[in-house]
């Protein structure tokens, strides 16, 4: 997911500095829309999942510090570990996001200038 993202911001940016007519522009903002909508969900899962695993690692270290089991602090490390992944990821996630909804607001910003400019 990293991967595709980065390369679909690279690919929209040059898309929209290549873009010199509106009709053009307005099929990339269709396309810019639908995979904002894509990766808010994709967000709201990761976000879910995310929140799922604390919860999960909040219980399994309440049963490690009542009950000193090491099998429980086994386990409370490696959902440590992948809970840092799971934020790591949705930081990248949230983050990517929020440019997304730049780049919507400079096409919408080129949007204007073709308006002014046509006849």
């Amino acid at each position: 997911m990293t991967e595709y993202l980065t390369n679909y911001m690279n690919y929209i940016q040059q898309r929209i500095e290549k873009c010199s007519d509106a009709d053009e522009l307005a099929e990339i903002m269709a396309e810019h829309k639908d995979k904002i909508a894509f990766m808010q969900h994709e967000r709201i899962v990761h976000f879910l999942v995310t929140m799922l695993f604390a919860l999960v690692l909040t219980i399994f270290m309440a049963v490690t510090i009542f009950r000193s089991n090491i099998p429980a602090l086994i386990l409370v490390t490696i959902i440590l570990v992948l809970l840092m992944f799971y934020i790591k990821h949705y930081y990248f996630l949230e983050n990517t996001v929020q440019k997304m909804y730049k780049v919507y607001d400079s096409i919408l910003e080129k949007q204007k200038k073709f308006k002014e400019n046509s006849p």
